[in-house]
């Protein structure tokens, strides 16, 4: 038997806690909605994307900077097994076809292990010109989320976040920023 041993060094609500506070202190208004956040990716996004949408029409329930966290582990209901990616990338693109191209919104979400799914990638980002320059290479986000291809969207728009594995995971980490 192997003699092993094994330390937690941060928990979810410390990572959050830590990227509440440095956001705060850069101006932002925050709001944390948990680490729990669960369900299919595609529905996640709808409902983020409205609560952020709404932000940015109403400056309510937050003033403008204003910043969304959360975490928890979302679900992918698989459709096309050629199809790549996993549920933070897929999650980003639902996201980005709810948004289409509001101003002022940026996302980011990635597995803290660095792996989102069984990609080389931990996840993505989106920007309000993410849809135009998927337009000016010819990707159908549609098409694509339903394939499960939401890899291959970022690829094209090159915003896929690339970190290497981590060697620790934490939980999936959201941030949805309003300006």
């Amino acid at each position: 038997m192997v003699n092993q041993s094994h330390h937690i060094i941060a928990t979810a609500n410390q990572a959050f806690a830590s990227a509440t506070e440095w956001a705060q202190a850069k101006g932002l208004n925050v709001l944390y909605l948990g680490d729990r956040i669960s369900g299919e990716a595609r529905e996640v996004a709808q409902v983020l994307a409205g609560l952020a949408l709404h932000i940015q029409a109403t400056n309510s329930p937050l003033v403008k900077p204003a910043l969304l966290l959360s975490g928890g582990e979302t679900t992918v209901t698989v459709r096309n097994h050629q199809g790549r990616g996993g549920r933070n990338s897929e999650f980003l693109l639902a996201l980005a076809l709810a948004l289409n191209g509001a101003q002022g919104i940026y996302a980011l979400a990635a597995d803290t292990d660095g792996i989102d799914g069984s990609e080389d990638n931990a996840g993505a980002w989106l920007t309000p010109d993410t849809m135009a320059k998927a337009q000016l290479h010819h990707l159908d986000a549609h098409t694509l989320l339903t394939q499960n291809r939401a890899y291959d969207f970022f690829s094209g728009v090159q915003q896929l976040l690339k970190t290497g594995p981590t060697r620790t995971n934490i939980n999936d980490f959201r941030a949805i920023l309003i300006v």
